[in-house]
C-alpha cells in the first residue's frame, strides 16, 4: 500500500511550462527534460548483461530501499556512494569493527536470496534532488521514464544517472541476483503533473461531479484505462525492462489498475527476446479507497484477479494476516503470535498458496508469501506489539480503523546479549525470547509454503523502526539497515539463510502439493515429497504419529525420518517410518524431517 502523503504545494512553482512525460533524461528535480545518447550511457560490458539463470521456482524475493541498503555509516560503504545506486557496486564490503562480517552485495550473496525488488527508482517528487536532505520512500513519481537523481551523485547530469542505475544492475546480475522495479502507475505526485498540463482532465479520474477520485489516498488516481495512458503505460514498463535490463515488476496498489493494462503489459515483456516471458510481474491487488474508473473497466484487485494472466502475481495479505496476525490492529495475534487455535485452518490453507481453499489465490505463481514488506509493521515490531499487549500489560491505543502497543524500547531493540537480558528484566527478556521464537516459526512457515517468497530487507535480523508503520518520510536513521543489529542478530540471519539454502534445493518447495498431515491438535504438520514440516506454537509439547505421515505405504527397506534441524535446536534423529514412533516437536518450535 502506498503512504497517504500530506497536503502539497503545487508542483512546480517555478517551472510554468511542460516536460516531456515520455522523456527518458532530466535535469534536476525533473523541471526540464533532456536529451541523452542512450547507447553512450551504458557501462563496459553492458552489451553482455544478462538475465540471472534463476528459475521461479529458486525465486526469493528481498525489498529494499536504495537509501537503506548503505546509508548506515557503520556498513563500510565509501561515503560518496552512501544512498546511492553505486553502493551496490562496491564488493568486500564489511561491518566498522568486525571485519569478518560482510555488508551490502557480499552480504546478499552470503544470505542466499535470488531477487531484490528496489522501492520506486524513478523520478519522484517529495526529496530535492539539489540538497537531498530529506528522506522518502518514493511512491509520489513526477517523470516515470527518468531515474531518481538523489540516489546519483550527479543529479543535474540525466546521463549520468542512467549509467549509475544500469551499474547497479549489472553488479546485482554479476552476483547471480535480479533486479526487480516498485512501478507506481496509480498515481503521481501531484494533480497538478504533466499529463493533466497536457490534456486537462483526460489523463486523471473523477467522480460525476468532477472531483478528482482519491482510491489511492494521495490525492489523484491515474486513468490507466484511457487509452492513452494505458499506451504510456506499457510502453514505460518495457522501455524499463529493455533499457536497464530489469527482471520483474512490482506494482503498488495494483488494485487501482485495470486488467487490461496489466495484460496489455504482460504481453509487451513477453515480446522481449529470450527473456520477455521471464520477466516477474506482480501486485498489490487493492486500494487504499474506491476509485472512479470508467464504466465498465474491471480493476485489478481481487475481484478482478480470475481475469489476469496467470503470470501476474500478487501479495497474499491473507497468508501474512493468518501467521502474524490483523495488519493493522497490533495486539490481535495470528498463528504464531498467541492466535494459534484461531488460524489454524488458515495456515493449513496458507502453505498450499490456498490452492485447496473455498477461495483460491490461483495459481502457486501467482501468489507472493510474506510477512511483512516496507508497508505497515515489519515482522518483529508487530510480534512486539501483540505479545506485549498480552504477556506484559502494554496499554493499546485504540484508532477508527487500527491501534498501537505501547512497547517498551528494550523489547524492540531486542539486545539478546548477557548483559542485555540482564538489564532488561526478567519479564522483557521472557518476552524477547518468545518473540523470537515466533520471528522463527514466521519466517518457516513462509520460505517452505508454495508460491514465491518475499521479504523485507532486514527481517532476518529482527528490523525494527520502534513501531513506526509508516515511515515513508521518517528519518534515514530509523529507515536504514542497521549492519551492526545484522552481526548482533547472526543466528537468526544463519537460520533464514538455511531456509532460504533449503528452498532452492527443490522445485517442489515452488509448487508441490502440501500433503496436510492430520494432528489432534492446532499443530501444523504437512508433507512437500520427502520433506516434512511441522510447527508448534504452543506451549506443550507436540507429538506426530509417524504412522499418519506416510501418504504411501514405505517400502521394506528402512526408510526413516531424519532431522534436518529446529528452530530449538539442529536436531538429527533419526525416527522410523514405520508404525509406533512419534516425532516430538517443542514447544514454540519450527521443525523439519526428511524421508530417506
Amino acid at each position: 500500500m502506498t503512504a497517504v502523503l500530506p497536503s502539497l504545494p503545487p508542483l512546480f512553482p517555478k517551472c510554468d511550462g511542460v516536460a516531456d512525460p515520455w522523456a527518458h533524461a532530466a535535469g534536476v528535480n525533473g523541471r526540464r527534460s533532456m536529451v541523452v545518447d542512450l547507447p553512450r550511457t551504458g557501462p563496459e560490458g553492458w552489451d553482455a548483461d544478462r538475465m540471472p539463470e534463476v528459475p521461479i521456482a529458486q525465486t526469493v524475493v528481498w525489498e529494499t530501499h536504495v537509501g537503506d541498503f548503505s546509508n548506515d555509516p557503520a556498513g563500510g560503504f565509501p561515503e560518496s556512494h552512501r544512498g546511492k545506486y553505486l553502493a551496490f557496486t562496491d564488493l568486500g564490503t564489511t561491518l566498522g569493527g568486525h571485519p569478518d562480517f560482510p555488508t551490502g552485495l557480499s552480504y546478499l550473496k552470503k544470505l542466499g536470496i535470488t531477487a531484490v525488488q528496489l522501492m520506486p527508482i524513478y523520478d519522484f517528487g517529495s526529496v530535492d534532488e539539489t540538497i537531498c536532505s530529506r528522506y522518502n520512500w518514493g511512491y509520489d513519481p513526477v517523470n516515470y521514464n527518468v531515474p531518481e537523481g538523489s540516489y546519483s551523485t550527479n543529479p543535474y547530469d540525466g546521463s549520468v544517472r542512467i549509467r549509475e542505475v544500469k551499474q547497479m544492475v549489472q553488479a546485482l546480475h554479476n552476483a547471480g541476483i535480479k533486479v526487480i522495479m516498485d512501478v507506481v502507475y496509480n498515481h503521481m505526485f501531484s494533480p497538478d503533473n504533466w499529463f493533466e498540463r497536457i490534456v486537462p482532465e483526460y489523463f486523471l479520474r473523477r467522480k460525476p461531479n468532477g472531483a478528482l477520485s482519491n482510491g489511492s489516498g494521495c490525492g489523484c488516481d491515474m486513468a490507466t484505462e484511457r487509452a492513452m495512458f494505458r499506451r504510456f503505460v506499457v510502453e514505460s514498463v518495457a522501455y524499463w525492462a529493455r533499457e536497464y535490463h530489469l527482471d520483474g515488476f512490482r506494482f503498488d496498489l495494483m488494485g487501482l489498475i485495470d486488467v487490461d493494462t496489466m495484460n496489455a503489459v504482460r504481453a509487451a515483456l513477453d515480446e522481449i527476446p529470450d527473456r520477455g516471458p521471464s520477466i516477474l510481474m506482480y501486485g498489490e491487488p487493492w486500494s487504499a479507497s474506491a476509485t472512479a474508473a470508467l464504466p465498465g473497466t474491471v480493476l485489478a484487485d481481487k475481484a478482478g484477479l480470475p481475469q489476469l494472466d496467470n503470470r501476474i502475481g500478487h501479495f497474499c495479505d491473507t497468508t501474512r494476516d493468518a501467521i502474524k496476525g490483523h495488519v493493522f490492529f497490533s495486539d490481535r495475534p495470528g498463528y504464531v503470535n498467541g492466535g494459534m487455535h484461531e488460524n489454524a485452518a488458515s495456515v493449513r490453507d496458507a502453505v498450499n498458496a490456498w490452492r485447496a481453499s473455498k477461495q483460491p489465490e490461483g495459481v502457486a505463481g501467482q501468489v507472493i508469501q510474506y510477512v511483512s514488506a516496507h508497508d505497515d509493521l515489519t515482522l518483529w515490531d508487530k510480534l512486539c506489539a501483540s505479545l506485549a499487549a498480552k504477556s506484559l500489560g502494554s496499554a493499546v491505543s485504540e484508532g477508527d480503523n487500527e491501534n498501537s502497543v505501547d512497547v517498551p524500547k528494550a523489547l524492540y531493540d531486542a539486545d539478546l546479549s548477557e548483559a542485555g537480558l540482564a538489564s532488561s528484566g526478567s519479564a522483557i527478556a521472557g518476552a524477547m525470547a518468545t518473540v523470537m521464537d515466533a520471528n522463527r516459526m514466521a519466517a518457516g512457515i513462509a520460505l517452505t509454503s508454495a508460491g514465491i517468497p518475499f521479504m523485507l530487507s532486514g527481517e532476518e535480523f529482527a528490523r525494527t523502526k520502534y513501531g513506526n508503520s509508516d515511515s515513508y518520510d521518517s528519518a534515514r536513521e530509523l529507515n536504514w539497515l542497521d549492519w551492526t543489529r545484522a552481526w548482533r542478530m547472526h543466528d537468526l540471519v544463519e537460520y533464514y539463510t538455511k531456509l532460504i539454502a533449503l528452498r532452492k534445493s527443490s522445485a517442489e518447495w515452488f509448487d508441490g502439493d502440501r500433503v496436510i498431515v492430520s494432528v489432534e491438535g492446532d499443530e501444523l504438520v504437512f508433507r512437500v515429497g520427502d520433506y516434512l514440516v511441522a510447527v508448534n506454537p504452543g506451549r506443550h509439547i507436540g507429538a506426530i504419529d509417524v504412522a499418519s505421515t506416510a501418504v504411501a505405504p514405505v517400502s521394506e527397506s528402512s526408510r526413516v525420518w531424519c532431522g534436518m534441524g529446529s528452530s530449538a535446536n539442529a536436531s538429527a534423529a533419526c525416527i522410523s517410518a514405520g508404525d509406533g514412533d512419534y516425532l516430538i516437536v517443542p514447544p514454540h518450535t519450527f521443525a523439519i524431517w526428511r524421508l530417506r
